[in-house]
């Protein structure tokens, strides 16, 4: 026994000063309201708190402690019983679970390829009887370049799109040049997209709200349009939308994997348009939420990923800057604004309803509200203000806000059968979700009875281009050993005519090609200085002209309009649309300076 007990037992401190009697109160008190089931989750028994361990104000059993044994020198007050959280129910549990993790490697897969395989359908049909215009004759032309000749291109123009040039070089030496065969990349990649959308409405939202999406994507004439196109704007819908879900995914599970693949991912919105890069905007909007939500690492990790991403983009941008000239052509006033709905989606009894769905939608996408709103608005409002310097608002370069509109009218589609955010998302009785099931299948169904002219509308000639494949064909079955051919107008006729008579046998000579575009590391050719003197030995001319005042020379330049008026007579004219086909014989005692005619470029085709 201590000496303190001791002292204490046999009254050794005066009265009045037993240090002790606080402590005695304290413990009756405390002991009778523990045995009479007082905070406590079960009856007759001492609080939790009453066991707590030492280190934090008393010691283990205090109150029971034999006699003899050490007690605290100093009284400590009572601790009141922490609450305890309630479990969480079966419906909530899970809230901030992806709703892609949710139902496995299957329903995953179903939800890219429902989506995908509707969009390729879509696209496939007619795919090859559309003829090609002139962006996507640029895109044969340099896409059929040798490397030398495409490094040499690339430094006066087109820089940008190396990338998806020297994708086309291999594809066309694999697939071959016809229009089937071009297409089928971007055809892939649009109806990818389509898939990619789904898979990001299903992560964001629900199942439902994704599948819907997707197969809205999938019937709308702006999939079909570009899906159908040989150029990279399907390319850059699909690097938006895979990027966008990465980072989705990054964020949801972070993970150093998830991060690469989303740097990775950055670099392929650049490469396939410069003006997709405005989707980086709505990724530091999606950053920030995470950040607000208590992730402290996130914003460091976006950042290291997409300065990293970008440092790939940087140096062709820069090239690029310095050829802004091939598209300063692009001055738009307000009523290009104006008409950007119709425009975007190929019309506008398609525009009125996705649009009208997707503001409303916004109401209802919780914290997603903000980047999707970025999303659709930031590009074509930066690109109009900046458009005097930048000269990028077209509806073909800020097609990747596309999709964005589909998903949040996808939104506003999915809440009339329940809750698409929070804890409840998609949840609800059986016969509700059976509901908004069939409601989904309306919505698209409804949306592609509206997109059915725009779709037919996308499967002809482009609106205004000529039809140089018509021409190509009366000039095969027409011509006569010495032709030659000559082109007025500005919508790049030797280019198209060079396409369409790429496997000919035989074809008349471009009698007043003086320079080919190899040479002038160009998409165009230079004409002959001195007309009359290339003119001398065609017997014949074709003259394939696309003005507009209806006369078939003023495309020309003065001194060749001249000489041939002077050199030949008109025999047959064939209007086609937006194009007229003269043909013209030599006149009886015309000569030309056959001494001048020293240049060998009329004998080769433009691609020598």
């Amino acid at each position: 026994m201590s000496h303190d007990a001791v002292t204490r037992q046999n009254g050794g401190y005066p009265e009045g000063q037993d240090p002790f009697a606080e402590y005695d109160a304290y413990v009756a008190g405390a002991s009778q309201q523990q045995y009479q089931g007082q905070g406590s989750g079960y009856p007759g028994y001492p609080a939790q708190d009453a066991y707590a361990h030492p280190g934090q104000g008393q010691q283990p059993y205090a109150e029971y402690a034999p006699y003899g044994t050490a007690t605290p020198a100093a009284p400590v007050a009572p601790v009141a019983p922490a609450p305890v959280a309630p479990e969480p129910s079966a419906e909530e549990a899970g809230e901030d679970e992806p709703e892609d993790a949710k139902g496995g490697r299957f329903a995953t897969a179903v939800t890219f390829l429902l989506p995908t395989v509707l969009a390729f359908g879509m696209i496939w049909r007619g795919i090859g009887d559309r003829e090609l215009w002139r962006d996507e004759h640029a895109t044969w032309w340099a896409a059929t370049l040798s490397f030398h000749d495409l490094s040499q291109l690339i430094r006066s123009i087109d820089v940008v799109f190396t990338p998806y040039y020297v994708m086309m070089h291999i594809w066309i030496a694999v697939a071959g040049d016809s229009p089937t065969a071009m297409r089928i990349p971007g055809a892939v990649a649009m109806a990818a997209s389509a898939g990619l959308l789904a898979l990001l409405g299903r992560r964001l939202f629900t199942t439902q709200v994704g599948v819907t999406a997707g197969l809205a994507f999938a019937v709308v004439p702006l999939t079909t349009r570009y899906g159908q196109e040989i150029r990279p704007y399907a390319f850059a819908v699909a690097a938006v939308l895979l990027s966008t879900l990465l980072l989705a995914r990054a964020l949801d599970r972070p993970s150093f994997k998830g991060w690469i693949a989303y740097t990775v991912s950055v670099p392929l919105i650049g490469w396939s348009h410069l003006a997709s890069l405005a989707v980086l905007a709505p990724h530091l909007a999606m950053v920030l939420l995470k950040r607000r939500a208590g992730d402290r690492i996130v914003g460091w990790a976006y950042f290291a990923a997409c300065g990293l991403g970008v440092c790939f983009v940087t140096p062709m941008a820069i090239s690029g800057s310095g050829q802004s000239g091939q598209i300063a052509w692009n001055n738009p006033v307000l009523q290009d604004l104006i008409d950007f709905p119709k425009n975007l989606f190929g019309s506008w009894a398609v525009a009125v309803p996705v649009m009208a769905l997707g503001v409303i939608g916004l109401f209802f996408a919780g914290r997603w509200a903000l980047p999707l709103a970025l999303w659709i608005v930031l590009p074509p409002v930066a690109t109009y203000a900046t458009a005097a310097q930048l000269h990028l608002f077209l509806p073909r370069y800020l097609l990747f806000t596309a999709p964005a509109w589909v998903l949040l009218a996808s939104v506003a589609v999915g809440r009339l059968a329940g809750p698409v955010v929070g804890a409840k998302a998609g949840s609800g009785a059986a016969v509700r979700r059976g509901l908004g099931w069939a409601l989904a299948a309306a919505a698209v169904a409804g949306l592609a009875f509206q997109a059915l002219p725009g779709l037919r509308e996308t499967r002809h000639n482009a609106l205004g281009e000529p039809d140089f494949r018509g021409a190509a064909r009366i000039v095969l079955d027409e011509q006569r050993k010495g032709d030659g051919i000559a082109f007025s107008g500005v919508m790049s006729e030797r280019r198209a005519m060079d396409y369409e008579l790429r496997d000919a046998g035989m074809r008349p000579r471009d009698v007043l090609m003086y320079r080919t575009p190899q040479q002038q590391a160009s998409f165009g050719a230079t004409e002959c200085p001195h007309p009359r003197s290339c003119l001398v030995k065609a017997k014949r001319l074709w003259v394939v002209s696309t003005t507009l005042d209806g006369q078939p020379f003023s495309g020309m330049p003065k001194a060749t309009q001249t000489a041939v008026e002077k050199t030949f007579r008109v025999v047959k004219t064939r209007k086609l649309d937006s194009l007229q086909l003269v043909l013209l014989e030599r006149r009886k005692g015309a000569t030309g300076d056959s001494a001048e005619d020293q240049d060998d470029a009329a004998r080769r085709k433009v691609h020598a």
